[in-house]
């Protein structure tokens, strides 16, 4: 809806590929093809970015716009392409329901000269509600949060002409409680957690059942991630809570290493206990220069990859369920 008809309406061509997502091959593609507009998914630029934090030595590119979405794309990965790819990338956010109703929009030379209208894209922000619709953040009783004030992001039924917005879903399918309990009274909550600053931006605080409490702090998973994802050994992490009995839960952290780091944990066989003992000691002081002390990890543990769905997002759930039944698993083992 958003990018292939658009696309065929206009009469351009559309480059597909139907494999398995690797940065090489993408880089390939884009190469090869001559691309000038590109979807990615924020763990498919992180992936180019620790493959290649030069593709230019390697690649010729013509690309002039990338859109990105499904999870935050974070200023690592900003930085990464403005620097290096030569885009500012655009982030976008909506849902399957309502789709895309929040995003930057940086344009570039061509764009603008004929009179095309946009709002400079912001590292780490979501962006504005685009033209037309009526986004806010609201708190649980449906009223708009103040700037800065976290809240759900929601979107309502009319649009800024008073008109019903044509972009919402009519209803799950055979479930009226669902959708009932999606709206209150005229908004559409997202479940997405975010702030709305002074100019309007949007900066995302991670989905309602991926926020939780440490020791009385309210963590947001998205933040660490980036900031784990900046060290020269990640290449992809996820944070969720590990159930603990006297803070109720700390700060875990899954970890996929880089290629560069496997292959140095590999050198390491008679003493690959040490050196991820000792990642682990670098990760988390990392991440405390960084960020606040209650947000480091106190647990961090590697793995080959992270559950993904089918669209590119980290299913946190599932990985919060695994630490939920290993410590079932540990409460019985202590009984018995």
């Amino acid at each position: 809806m958003d990018a292939l008809l658009p696309t065929l309406y206009f009469g351009r061509p559309i480059v597909a590929y139907n494999g398995r997502f690797a940065p090489q091959t993408a880089f390939e593609l884009l190469q090869k093809y001559e691309v000038t507009h590109s979807f990615l998914f924020p763990t498919a630029l992180k992936a180019m970015m620790k493959a290649f934090p030069k593709p230019q030595e390697f690649f010729q590119l013509h690309l002039q716009a990338i859109m990105s979405a499904g999870e935050a794309v974070g200023d690592a990965v900003f930085d990464y392409c403005q620097k290096q790819l030569g885009v500012t990338v655009n982030e976008m956010f909506g849902q399957t329901e309502i789709n895309y109703i929040v995003g930057n929009c940086s344009m570039n030379a061509a764009a603008t000269s004929v009179g095309a209208v946009g709002w400079p894209a912001r590292a780490g922000s979501m962006g504005k509600a685009y033209p037309g619709h009526r986004v806010a953040v609201i708190d649980k009783q449906g009223q708009e949060c103040a700037v800065n004030v976290p809240g759900d992001v929601a979107l309502n039924r009319f649009d800024v002409h008073g008109q019903a917005d044509p972009i919402f879903f009519l209803g799950y399918w055979k479930n009226e409680i669902s959708t009932r309990d999606k709206f209150t009274g005229d908004w559409c909550r997202t479940g997405d957690l975010a702030v709305r600053d002074a100019q309007g931006y949007l900066w995302y605080q991670g989905r309602s059942d991926d926020v939780f409490k440490a020791a009385g702090y309210r963590i947001g998973p998205g933040e660490i991630e980036n900031c784990l994802v900046k060290h020269a050994s990640v290449a992809n992490a996820a944070v969720v809570p590990k159930p603990d009995r006297e803070r109720g839960a700390v700060v875990k952290a899954y970890v996929v290493l880089t290629a560069d780091a496997l292959a140095a944990r590999a050198a390491h066989v008679q003493g690959a206990g040490l050196w991820e003992a000792q990642l682990i000691a670098q990760l988390q002081q990392h991440v405390r220069g960084k960020l606040a002390p209650y947000e480091y990890p106190k647990d961090i543990e590697f793995v080959e990859a992270l559950p993904m769905t089918t669209t590119g997002k980290v299913q946190r759930r599932v990985l919060r369920l695994q630490e939920e039944e290993r410590a079932r698993q540990a409460k019985r083992s202590d009984s018995a």
